[in-house]
């Protein structure tokens, strides 16, 4: 019955998924750093680094940050993860995205009007961005693959493993910006919405997906071909 559902259902390369789900997601983070209303939980720290040490820009604390995430799921693992490594890569193309984005998203119009429509817009494009990058069948984005990577190991559901990562990025972020700029820079309504309910907004878009769509990538296949081979979430 499985068989006959999946192959009802259309077929996704899980490689342009990916690619789609970084330039959507670093978008995404790009309008709500815009709408003034709050970043995003996810690139809060890094935006705190680049308030702070202006020397380096957003991008470049993006994934300096994320390659820590990386060494803490290899340090919670406790061993090597090669799948790991491509993470960062591709958190690399993430940082590179947010910069680029910053070229020309100042561009629009700026009026307290449009404050909302930038934050909803940003908001929506994270959670599509996020729930892509969880079905892709490749290493993702790091502080997508953090919480992810988390939850597996803990055995702790997802939505919540979000909602903490989340509210931790924002804890921090508040007590860099606070000590260091005094005032909490980044940080609005926006953002504490966001923190709390993007993780439940994420697993409702993935469902919704999973009804429509299977996402196949070379690793998927080659671990159906040689079971055991390259996990997407190694134990």
């Amino acid at each position: 019955m499985e068989h006959l559902l999946n192959r009802r259902k259309h077929i996704w390369r899980g490689e342009l998924v990916l690619l789609a789900a970084v330039y959507i997601s670093s978008m995404g983070v790009s309008f709500m750093i815009y709408s003034g209303a709050g970043i995003s939980a996810i690139s809060s720290v890094p935006y705190a680094f680049s308030a702070v040490l202006a020397q380096l820009s957003l991008g470049t604390w993006t994934y300096l940050f994320q390659g820590f995430l990386v060494i803490s799921l290899m340090f919670l693992r406790r061993k090597f993860v090669p799948q790991y490594l491509f993470s960062f890569v591709v958190g690399f193309g993430f940082g590179i995205l947010l910069d680029f984005h910053g070229f020309w998203i100042y561009a629009l119009p700026d009026a307290p009007a449009c404050s909302f429509f930038y934050f909803f817009v940003g908001y929506a494009l994270i959670c599509v961005g996020i729930a892509l990058s969880n079905r892709c069948g490749l290493p993702i984005v790091p502080t997508d693959l953090f919480p992810r990577e988390l939850s597996g190991i803990t055995g702790v559901s997802y939505a919540r493993i979000k909602v903490f990562f989340d509210l931790s990025c924002l804890a921090l972020t508040a007590g860099m910006t606070g000590i260091f700029l005094g005032s909490f820079e980044g940080l609005g309504i926006g953002t504490i919405a966001a923190a709390l309910t993007v993780g439940k907004t994420v697993s409702v878009i993935g469902s919704l997906i999973d009804r429509k769509v299977r996402v196949v990538s070379f690793m998927t296949e080659r671990a159906v071909r040689y079971p055991g081979s390259l996990p997407i979430n190694p134990n």
